[in-house]
């Protein structure tokens, strides 16, 4: 139960009260504070992972949260069926239990690479149009 103190000043007739809103306004604060430090970022997170677990599909390289990498090779409701050696051994997971999806994170590595490539190869050639333009300015123009 909150607590109000109330404090009666003398010689003016007036009641204020002391103090008493301030720390509730801290606490608030704190709340919204850790709310967006810490409790948002996760939610975040775990919306990216569930969509990268509902995304899996036959062919991929997946990593558990145990460390074990393998292929898989069949998708149902809950669970995967993975490939994890060359001598065809197979494991049945949980999507839970899937950490990572190696093959898209190596795709959109490779993408993003190829998109900095690409800015940096048209920043190359915005800058020899310039140079260019340049030089044609300051060519002198002879009048005859």
């Amino acid at each position: 139960m909150l607590s109000m103190s109330i404090i009666y000043t003398a010689g003016t007739g007036q009641i204020s009260m002391g103090g008493t809103l301030y720390p509730l306004i801290f606490m608030v604060l704190m709340l919204v504070v850790l709310y967006f430090i810490m409790i948002r970022p996760q939610r975040k997170k775990e919306k990216a992972d569930a969509e990268m677990r509902k995304n899996v599909q036959v062919g991929d390289e997946i990593e558990t949260i145990g460390g074990i990498v393998g292929i898989i090779t069949k998708v149902e409701d809950q669970t995967v069926v993975i490939e994890t050696s060359s001598d065809r051994c197979k494991m049945r997971i949980k999507k839970w239990a899937i950490a990572q999806n190696v093959s898209a994170n190596e795709e959109a590595t490779a993408r993003a690479e190829a998109a900095k490539a690409s800015k940096s190869e048209s920043a190359e050639n915005a800058e020899k149009s310039d140079k260019k333009s340049k030089k044609d300015k300051d060519v002198p123009i002879e009048k005859d």
